[in-house]
């Protein structure tokens, strides 16, 4: 049974309708400076801010595994809002006023809110001069570890937040402590720098200050909380992303040595609703069925369109579509592709055929009611920590070994570790962003892999907007080649991405109804 901490809301933190600026205190919230009193208003406040993973991601796979190379919106041949919608992220095209672009980057701000609003009831600082997450006494009635721990957790959060923006949008708003409204009016874009030095800071501060349990020694209270590996694993992909390799490999061979945490020995359990925080989850966005408002709404999402019942209660929306190009990459013998992938109507459907659907088979768990599942959202787990580690290391013989352990597990041959066999820089490099794409496909992994690839491991084959090209080409004669005439030519398609366009537009909302600043928009848009 899953913990009580996913089904309280409280009330201070519940989500209302978005108005013109980013909502950072509103009237709702004056009543905050009274309410942190105790321990239980304290847990309250943090449950809501787990609460809020849930909104942002309800997006997220539209602003990433979208825009790569596994997943295509969902008809071609459709002209209704929604497709369109997704068509302009899938071909590069989204206009500045996207609804969607706007729904994720409001969200993740409104949850930054109620984070910074509980670290400034708890005397969490950020000066951003020293760039040093810091903690002052407070009259809090809470222990002393009490207070670490869910400070910890609350900083662990809010760097998964500006984590995702940044790597989306660029430089964003900074926002650390509770703001007025009128007071954000005057708060312009930070630079990349800055924001990372946020995010660094917040998970160094997390670190220092979270209990060092290994997996098995968890509570099942705490199954789903950010903990210090959680922390350690976020801020080993923060170092990958900025080419920190180095610093990166610790973090990682401490999770892998000390954590408890592993492998399960069969791909398939991970995402088992009857096997949820399992040893290999770090960190998921969990979800409760049941009638509470906090199911997973991604079975009904997911599942093809006008299946009726046949693969989900409820039908499906046909959304998150895998590429044919995604199918085609798993060798005969490896088991993660039924796992991962499945096809409607049947296997044997011509892929030439506009009713033929890859589905995100590893998202549909039965459902009672529509959009109330079940399953939770992983977001690290620990074959994540072991191809980050070989792509820390390089091409070493180390390297090849942890790669090993993914293939084996999923019924691959084995890269030969011996002398005269270990592949090239280019060929290990493209082994392994193979192997990730493949492990983790639909987990909205493959688009941030793309853009730190680009950085990490410039000898690839091709860097994002050349793979992105190439899967264009592959995809046009099953896929692109069908849009509503008149039908873009591939040449059209693939002009439409660019390096300006690996971001997204900053919303227009946010430029527009500004008063006081000229908020700049990211280039090409």
């Amino acid at each position: 049974m899953k913990n009580i901490f996913k089904i309280l809301i409280p009330s201070l933190f519940i989500l209302s309708s978005c108005e013109k600026n980013i909502d950072l205190f509103p009237q709702s919230n004056l009543t905050t400076s009274n309410y942190f009193t105790n321990t239980l208003e304290i847990q309250t406040a943090l449950t809501g801010c787990y609460t809020g993973l849930q909104a942002p991601l309800l997006e997220e796979w539209k602003m990433s595994e979208l825009r790569s190379d596994n997943s295509i919106m969902g008809s071609a041949s459709s002209k209704s809002a929604p497709n369109k919608d997704l068509s302009d992220l899938d071909l590069f095209t989204p206009p500045t006023s996207h609804q969607g672009v706007y729904n994720y980057w409001s969200t993740n701000y409104y949850n930054i809110r109620n984070i910074n609003v509980l670290l400034n009831a708890l005397n969490v600082n950020y000066d951003e001069t020293t760039g040093v997450v810091t903690k002052d006494a407070n009259s809090v009635e809470i222990s002393a570890n009490d207070l670490k721990k869910f400070s910890s957790e609350a900083a662990t959060l809010r760097a998964y937040h500006y984590f995702n923006l940044v790597r989306l949008f660029g430089g964003v708003f900074l926002i650390h402590e509770p703001v007025q409204p009128i007071a954000a009016l005057a708060i312009n874009r930070s630079n990349v720098a800055d924001v990372y030095k946020l995010i660094i800071a917040d998970l160094q501060y997390a670190i220092a200050n979270s209990p060092s349990l290994t997996f098995a020694t968890i509570p099942s209270a705490d199954f789903g909380r950010m903990n210090i590996w959680t922390a350690k694993a976020l801020l080993a992909k923060v170092y990958l992303t900025l080419n920190r390799k180095t610093d990166a490999i610790p973090l990682l061979n401490d999770i892998i040595s000390n954590s408890g945490y592993g492998l399960l020995p069969i791909y398939s359990d991970i995402f088992s609703i009857g096997n949820e925080m399992n040893k290999e989850i770090l960190f998921a966005v969990r979800y409760k069925a049941g009638g509470l408002g906090l199911g997973s709404p991604f079975q009904n999402l997911f599942a093809p369109e006008l299946s009726g019942a046949a693969i989900v209660n409820g039908d499906g929306s046909g959304f998150n579509n895998g590429t044919y190009e995604l199918e085609t990459s798993y060798a005969s013998t490896d088991v993660r592709k039924a796992v991962n992938i499945a096809i409607w109507p049947t296997a044997t459907t011509a892929v030439t055929s506009n009713s033929r659907r890859v589905y995100p088979k590893k998202f549909i768990t039965p459902v009672t009611t529509v959009n109330d599942g079940e399953g939770d959202w992983i977001v690290i787990r620990y074959a994540d920590i072991l191809l980050m580690l070989a792509e820390a290391q390089g091409n070493t013989a180390s390297s090849l070994a942890l790669i090993n352990q993914i293939r084996t597990r999923a019924g691959n041959s084995t890269i030969p570790l011996t002398a005269l066999n270990v592949p090239n820089d280019q060929r290990f490099a493209d082994s392994l962003s193979k192997e990730r794409r493949i492990e983790f496909a639909f987990e909205n992994v493959r688009w941030y892999d793309l853009l730190r690839f680009n950085v990490t491991m410039p000898l690839q084959s091709q860097d994002a907007v050349a793979r992105l090209k190439a899967n264009y080409a592959f995809m046009f004669p099953y896929h692109y080649s069908k849009y509503p005439s008149p039908a873009p030519t591939l040449a059209t398609i693939q002009g439409f991405v660019t390096n300006d366009k690996l971001l997204l537009p900053i919303p227009q909302r946010e430029i527009d109804n500004n008063t006081k600043l000229v908020i700049p928009q990211n280039p090409g848009y």
